[in-house]
């Protein structure tokens, strides 16, 4: 079996859930899977909060944070060295692995990993924005900029740019707030260098979204603990909590997870 997927370094980026199940298939059939390894975009930088296993779902399939630094190949690597196959079965694994790669590297994809993630902004500003999936928000979707702006019809009056989701085939057939105009922000020119600088994902948006939007009881969905891993962070950001707060409560687990992380690297 051969896995040749272009990840784009998230937990809820779904090709990792792919890569566990087929890894698992591949062990219980003791057929070897060949890995051919690529770039992970977002791989310079590890953050946001571990999952809590009580939200494990196919958005949220094994003990990794938000962002979790590894190619492909070092992730197949963490699932065998920490026994989350089903039944502790092992894969046998055959990793090609890239030349000249190390995860500090700014690395653009030539091919769009899928149709909503369609430049190398949106590739950037996923990580961070993705939660805003478990709100009432839309990210885009049905627009050619997805996951590059943030917006709701109740935030007319905060908000002076706008954009209206619309059906589009093979990209969005049935956005969030599709047909209605949209108020928020638009990130198309945001300096996603800071990521790179930071080594956060941005929880700041999420946060001074939810102060400013009117109909609070609405604005998180039962999607959104799915997304974060946890039930936490939404009672957190329900309960006005700052951001040094909600940081802090992802330790020691990140830090854990760090170090566990070492095990498994292949590049530098």
């Amino acid at each position: 079996m051969i896995f040749d997927i272009q990840d784009v370094g998230t937990r809820f980026y779904t090709y990792l859930s792919t890569l566990h199940y087929v890894m698992e298939a591949c062990a219980e059939n003791h057929v070897e899977l060949m890995i051919l390894d690529r770039p992970n975009p977002n791989g310079f930088y590890v953050d946001g909060p571990m999952l809590d296993t009580a939200y494990r779902s196919f958005v949220a399939l094994d003990e990794l944070p938000i962002v979790h630094g590894l190619t492909i190949a070092e992730y197949a690597q963490m699932i065998n060295g920490q026994g989350w196959l089903k039944n502790h079965v092992q894969c046998k694994l055959k990793i090609i692995k890239m030349s000249g790669y190390d995860h500090s590297l700014p690395y653009t994809l030539p091919i769009n990993p899928s149709p909503n993630l369609n430049t190398a902004q949106s590739i950037l500003l996923y990580p961070s924005l993705c939660l805003f999936e478990g709100t009432t928000f839309s990210l885009g979707r049905g627009t050619m900029f997805p996951f590059q702006v943030l917006g709701h019809p109740l935030l007319k009056d905060k908000f002076s740019f706008s954009f209206t989701p619309v059906s589009i085939a093979g990209m969005s057939e049935d956005p969030p707030q599709k047909g209605k105009v949209c108020y928020g922000l638009d990130l198309r020119n945001y300096d996603v260098n800071q990521f790179r600088i930071s080594k956060k994902i941005d929880i700041l948006w999420l946060i001074k979204l939810y102060r400013d939007f009117p109909d609070k009881e609405h604005f998180f969905n039962t999607y959104f603990s799915k997304l974060a891993g946890t039930d936490l962070l939404r009672k957190q950001i329900e309960a006005g909590k700052n951001e040094a707060e909600i940081r802090k409560s992802w330790e020691p687990a990140l830090s854990r997870y760090k170090e566990m992380r070492k095990k498994y690297l292949l590049y530098n």
